[in-house]
């Protein structure tokens, strides 16, 4: 998972990154910049995706030795990781033509193509792994082939009479290197789900373990959802907001960030009181517990939940400063809330509250995260046409 993580958070920190400024571009009128930025960031992209090849490719047996692998595991590990370490350039292109092709007005191709693509790994997951009878394999293969059906829908865009993404022949680097840094918080977004997944498992294994990591199985499964849903209202309104940024128009700025807080904090009190109210029924979606299971989930499930009540706030705050070009207030966000504040409160609120505590981990960091973005948004709230906020 994290190593998959890596993969689609780079597509996205290119992807995102570079098309915000394609998106500030084109509100300002400037579609030579635009391309010049999509030119940019597509040459950030594969040069990463090169790069991913040859070191995995290389070095896969220490990558996954690090991330935990033992030797039960490591036939699994081999069979499934090789393939999907293959696919990389697949997953790549997925994350950062979604986000270029919805800021280029194709939002519906979008969709299509990510639903189509999802759809078709579900499929061929149970084809490949129980008809055909190739275990961990199959499942790899059917996600590296969901993934490219999704890059081939999102291709049909270039052949669209209003397509603009259009390279340019020339382009300098610095580009390249804005979209990276702009892309920060995106790629620090798509990989804390790895890293809090490493760190969890690993506090849970030295304090319960392998019982531990099962009942965190059903919630992490549970936070890739709630974060996929609030995510995808937060890049919903990262064109929006940048396009008018680029343009000059603070209040339609305004009041989109408004109306994607009003969704976000909506559908985190839904998924929030949907396991805080009857976590049994969350904990049955994914696993047939035991009574052991049953004796630790309904309290984890509880506390984790809890936290989902500021996940939506936070990704629309870091996907906000994006868009008005104010990427390290954006990066500053993704970073505590993806890897400092978990790394700090999943070692010290066990010592405090014993396991609960580790289940407590994210509504510290969540909550801890909304207060540091509203004081970075009330710190400086000027707007003035053709100037960045900082």
């Amino acid at each position: 998972m994290p190593v998959y993580s890596l993969f689609f958070g780079t597509g996205v920190l290119f992807g995102v990154g570079g098309s915000v400024f394609f998106s500030v571009a084109r509100g300002k009128g400037e579609e030579r910049t635009a391309r010049e930025y999509f030119t940019a960031a597509l040459k950030g992209v594969i040069i990463a995706s090169l790069f991913y090849e040859i070191v995995f490719l290389l070095f896969f047996d220490s990558v996954t030795l690090f991330l935990g692998k033992t030797q039960q595991m490591e036939p699994l590990v081999n069979e499934y990781g090789k393939i999907l370490v293959s696919g990389a350039p697949v997953f790549l292109f997925s994350s950062f033509l979604q986000a270029f092709v919805r800021n280029d007005k194709s939002p519906r191709t979008a969709m299509a193509a990510v639903i189509t693509g999802g759809v078709t790994n579900v499929a061929l997951d149970y084809v490949f792994i129980f008809p055909m009878g190739m275990g961990m394999a199959g499942g790899a293969i059917a996600t590296v082939i969901g993934s490219a059906v999704t890059v081939a829908i999102l291709c049909s865009h270039f052949f669209s009479p209003h397509n603009m993404l259009r390279p340019v022949r020339q382009v300098s680097m610095r580009k390249t290197g804005e979209a990276f840094v702009s892309g920060l918080s995106s790629f620090m977004i798509e990989l804390s789900s790895g890293i809090v997944i490493f760190m969890f498992n690993r506090q849970l294994l030295y304090w319960i373990g392998e019982l531990g990591v099962v009942v965190y199985g059903i919630i992490s499964n549970s936070a890739l959802i709630v974060n996929s849903v609030c995510n995808g209202i937060a890049q919903a309104a990262q064109p929006i907001m940048a396009v008018n940024f680029g343009a000059g128009k603070k209040d339609r700025v305004e009041r989109t960030r408004k109306l994607g807080l009003l969704a976000a904090f909506t559908a985190g009190i839904l998924f929030a009181a949907s396991g805080i109210l009857n976590p049994s029924i969350i904990i049955y979606t994914f696993v047939k517990p035991t009574e052991e299971i049953m004796a630790l989930a309904p309290t984890a499930v509880r506390l984790y939940f809890f936290s989902f009540l500021a996940v939506g706030a936070n990704l629309l705050f870091s996907t906000y400063f994006q868009s008005v070009l104010r990427p390290g207030a954006a990066f500053f966000l993704s970073l505590m809330r993806g890897a400092v504040l978990n790394g700090l409160f999943i070692v010290i609120l066990p010592l405090i509250f014993g396991v609960d505590g580790i289940w407590a981990t994210m509504i510290f960091t969540e909550f801890a995260t909304i207060l540091a973005a509203v004081y970075l948004f009330t710190k400086n709230k000027t707007f003035k046409e053709g100037q960045l906020l900082k």
